[in-house]
């Protein structure tokens, strides 16, 4: 009898390889803060040695925390890519759907991201998660159909992004209560509340608001 064929060994690519430990890092950045998790500790989990993950990243941790960060940072970009199209409000209901999901199964790492203090830490870090509010406001923008927001408008929605990932960081705290629905009920209706204080003083504000008592 002829023998049984075994199944030929498949070496992966270097993307391959890269993304399998970029994976490991994340998952491991979801649920432990950055510092402590080792280089040892993604080796294991993505089974190989450490000598391999030091060869796709021979910065250490802190190029591997950087390369996961924005990694993740992309994820959460996408959040808020919503087709612009339809009512205005249940787009955003449905970006934050998203958003509250990435949080729920990141919530260790969301808190470390946000909170900032890590040892590793850094200006460049800095940087990835200031890109991600600046392209969530640039989405939010893009769903209200402004391709130049004012001062008060720009303020306005970046103030509603801070307020999200605030009331993301208590609701993490909170054991995750109120329940994510109603959280983001909330977060919308609190969207609409500052639209409203900011028409009072800022005309194109105004006509966004009117827009929207229309489209509701």
């Amino acid at each position: 009898m002829t023998p049984a064929a075994t199944p030929a060994y498949r070496r992966l690519s270097v993307e391959e390889r890269r993304s399998q430990l970029l994976a490991a890092a994340l998952t491991l950045f979801a649920h432990r803060a950055p510092e402590d998790v080792s280089l040892d500790d993604v080796a294991e989990a993505a089974g190989v040695s450490r000598p391999l993950v030091y060869r796709y990243f021979p910065g250490g941790k802190q190029q591997l925390y950087e390369a996961a960060l924005r990694s993740a940072a992309e994820e959460l970009q996408l959040c808020f890519d919503e087709p612009l199209h339809g009512p205005l409000l249940p787009r955003l209901s449905r970006a934050l759907d998203r958003y509250l999901t990435f949080v729920d199964e990141h919530d260790t790492g969301f808190s470390a991201l946000l909170q900032g203090g890590s040892v590793v830490e850094t200006s460049r870090t800095t940087a990835i998660v200031d890109g991600v509010r600046r392209a969530a406001a640039q989405h939010i923008f893009s769903h209200l159909g402004v391709s130049s927001p004012g001062p008060r408008l720009r303020m306005t929605v970046r103030m509603w992004i801070t307020a999200v990932e605030a009331a993301s960081l208590i609701w993490l705290d909170e054991g995750k209560q109120p329940p994510v629905e109603e959280l983001r009920d909330w977060l919308v209706e609190q969207f609409v509340a500052v639209l409203t204080v900011t028409a009072g003083r800022d005309p194109q504000t105004a006509d966004l608001v009117g827009a929207l008592a229309e489209d509701g």
